[in-house]
C-alpha cells in the first residue's frame, strides 16, 4: 500500500524520492488522487484513503503521491510552487498510468488537464488562503498581538508566510492569489451536497464519514462504469 515515487526537479536536476499510497493491482482503471493541502489534508487524510479502500473494492486502483514538500518529502515546502506541483502531479499521473484523476479540494488546482475524472469540492486559491490568513489573525489576537489581513498578504507576496505551521514561499503565495480550479475535457465538479452532510474540512479535528466515502467512491465507479459501457 505504502511505495514510493520519483518526483522530478523543477530545475531538471537529480529527481526527489517521494512517498505513494496506492491501492494498485494493475486493474484498467486507475485514479489519481490529488488530495487536500495544508490543514484540510490533515482534516481529510482518512476520508481520502476510505474512498480509496472503497475504489479498490470496486475493482478501480488508486494512486495517492505526495508531491514535494509534503508530508515525509526532504524538500523544503517553502522552495515549492504551484507550477512546480502540477509538473510534479502530471508526471506521477505518467508515470504511474493513470486513466483518471479524482481532485479533492485544493488538489483541483494541479490536477492534469490530460486525464478525465472529478473535481470533489474544488476549493480556489483565494479562499485557501483567506481561511488560512483568518486562522492566523485569530490565533494572534488571542496571544495579544496585532495582525491584519492586509498586512500579512504583502507579507506573504514579498517574503513568504507561514500559515498553520506551514511556510509557504513568496513564489507559491502569489500564485496562490489568482490560482482558479479549471475543469479540463472529460472532468466533471461533485458539490459537497452531491455527498452529503457538511464538509469534513469544516470540522474542528481530522474525522471521517463512512457515508460520505461510501456516495463519493459509488459517483466515481457509476461514472467509470458508465463511461467504460
Amino acid at each position: 500500500m505504502i511505495f514510493t515515487w520519483n518526483h522530478p526537479a523543477p530545475d531538471g536536476g537529480s529527481p526527489s524520492e517521494e512517498l505513494l499510497v496506492a491501492f494498485d493491482r494493475g486493474r484498467a482503471a486507475r485514479v489519481l488522487v490529488c488530495p487536500a493541502w495544508f490543514d484540510e489534508a490533515n482534516k481529510l487524510r482518512r476520508f481520502t484513503i476510505e474512498v480509496m479502500r472503497r475504489l479498490d473494492a470496486a475493482g478501480i486502483d488508486s494512486l495517492l503521491p505526495d508531491l514535494s514538500g509534503c508530508n515525509e518529502s526532504l524538500a523544503p515546502l517553502e522552495n515549492q510552487t504551484l507550477a512546480g506541483w502540477r509538473a510534479g502531479m502530471a508526471a506521477a499521473g505518467n508515470a504511474l498510468g493513470a486513466t483518471h484523476v479524482l481532485a479533492i479540494r485544493a488538489g483541483a488546482l494541479v490536477a492534469p488537464a490530460v486525464l478525465p475524472g472529478w473535481h470533489y469540492a474544488a476549493q480556489t486559491g483565494p479562499k485557501l488562503l483567506r481561511g488560512m490568513i483568518r486562522a492566523r489573525t485569530i490565533s494572534a489576537r488571542e496571544a495579544g498581538m496585532a495582525e491584519t489581513s492586509d498586512g500579512l498578504m504583502a507579507q506573504g507576496r514579498a517574503s513568504g508566510l507561514v500559515l498553520g505551521g506551514w511556510p509557504i514561499g513568496a513564489a507559491m503565495f502569489r500564485e496562490l492569489e489568482t490560482a482558479e480550479p479549471a475543469l479540463a475535457p472529460g472532468q466533471t465538479d461533485i458539490a459537497q451536497s452531491m455527498v452529503g452532510g457538511p464538509g469534513l474540512w469544516l470540522r474542528a479535528e481530522p474525522d471521517e464519514d463512512a457515508g460520505q466515502a461510501d456516495r463519493l467512491a459509488a459517483l466515481i465507479a457509476e461514472s467509470i462504469g458508465n463511461s467504460a459501457a
